[in-house]
């Protein structure tokens, strides 16, 4: 392992803001608590922020997502998969898409509220609502906090059509709520599985569930009536680009409707939380363990 490797995270260092790149002109007590590039990680713990936004149910309208809603109950992802295109967003909020994106949790504890109250409207007309749009709705903290499992809970409660995107089997907790959803046919979902190599999976994905307890729980799902597709998301040349057919394979024999699968990209932050990992660990962990 190489030396400096920071254990159980994906980005190893704390990336530039472009937000923030005019330091003279913010508050010294805002850039305290904003890690900028270049600064020595001060710490491995995670924060979880409560945030009390206005609305949660976000229009998406760019063409090549195939979701018309999304709503996230939280803002940046302790899963830290270094590939993460929702990295970038993570800026907005002022922190960086590095170690920030991974450590610096919004928690919105209000979103059960809003989705009711959105639901609710007389001018609101039904469309599924993707659960992590942006960040994984599963992460660690939802074991704790469970307002993913509340926001299933008003989904059932109105039947209302919901979509969810994951890589955590923690969503087998709401199975309950799941095969009810499915009897109307109202829940579809979408477990994230980027690679068959568990050694490729702790490096690329350090905080997320194993590959075994991922297929078992497309099976387990898939058992029970809830459609699943496997989204491999995304695929990396010479990393995980080998691997597309058996993969296929694999999760065919486990009960999968469909794979998706989308190319890994570089843009804004991404490609730095990338490469720099890569200088750290990549270049002797993948050479050994998926590399032919």
């Amino acid at each position: 392992m190489t030396s400096g490797y920071i254990k159980g995270r994906g980005a190893q260092h704390h990336t530039v803001n472009k937000f923030l790149e005019h330091r003279s002109e913010l508050r010294d007590d805002f850039l305290n608590h904003c890690a900028l590039e270049g600064d020595e990680p001060q710490n491995t713990k995670t924060d979880f922020i409560p945030t009390f936004p206005k609305t949660i149910v976000n229009k998406v309208t760019s063409p090549d997502i195939g979701m018309g809603y999304s709503l996230n109950p939280y803002q940046g992802c302790e899963h830290g998969c270094v590939y993460c295109y929702a990295r970038n967003s993570h800026e907005y909020w002022g922190y960086n898409a590095g170690l920030d994106f991974e450590q610096k949790i919004l928690v919105k504890k209000n979103a059960p509220e809003l989705l009711e109250n959105h639901l609710k409207k007389k001018s609101w007309k039904a469309h599924t609502i993707i659960l992590s749009g942006n960040t994984d709705c599963y992460q660690p903290i939802e074991k704790k906090l469970k307002i993913t499992r509340e926001l299933l809970q008003l989904f059932l409660k109105y039947k209302h059509p919901v979509g969810i995107i994951t890589k955590n089997a923690l969503i087998r907790r709401d199975m309950d709520i799941l095969q009810e959803l499915a009897k109307d046919n109202l829940i579809h979902v979408s477990i994230s599985i980027t690679s068959l190599n568990e050694s490729t999976r702790r490096i690329l994905e350090p905080r997320t569930a194993t590959i075994a307890k991922r297929l078992e729980t497309v099976q387990g799902l898939s058992n029970i009536g809830v459609p699943v597709n496997v989204m491999m998301a995304p695929i990396i040349p010479a990393i995980n680009s080998h691997e597309i057919l058996p993969l296929v394979k694999e999760v065919a024999k486990r009960g999968a409707v469909s794979v998706g699968y989308t190319i890994v990209r570089l843009n804004g932050s991404i490609g730095r939380c990338l490469l720099n990992g890569s200088r750290k660990h990549f270049r002797t962990g993948l050479k050994k363990c998926c590399i032919k």
